[in-house]
């Protein structure tokens, strides 16, 4: 699962550290449901393990994406509570104004659903 968050009309953004074929790629934090979890719960828990933050998940956005490994990602929009994003697991955090969206690497998986996002932004902003 993946969580778009928004903040001050701008996404956050990750550069992944690993493993060495995505590494400078970019894409929305999160990562795989544990047994027992919704979807929702595991990027509440993703976010406080990669980022150090807390977040409110909002609404699904964008489509399915399927992934190399047979498994589909989910995109979430996600809003901030509480704590200032490290890149704990990530090379590099970046937030991102609508007209930046497009100035960082996007993993293929995940490209479909930044477009997606601008509505998003555009409502927030």
């Amino acid at each position: 699962m993946g969580a778009a968050i928004i903040h001050g009309g701008r996404l956050l953004a990750a550069c992944r550290a690993d493993p060495p074929e995505l590494a400078g790629g970019w894409e929305f934090p999160g990562g795989k449901v544990e047994p027992g979890e919704t979807e929702q719960e595991a990027l509440v828990r993703e976010c406080r393990e990669e980022l150090g933050i807390d977040v409110v998940v909002g609404e699904r956005i964008g489509a399915d994406c399927p992934l190399h490994n047979g498994m589909v990602m989910r995109v979430w929009t996600a809003s901030l509570t509480r704590g200032e994003p490290q890149a704990r697991e990530h090379s590099e955090l970046r937030w991102l104004t609508e007209a930046q969206l497009f100035d960082v690497p996007w993993l293929p998986a995940d490209l479909p659903v930044v477009e997606a996002v601008r509505r998003h932004l555009k409502e927030s902003g």
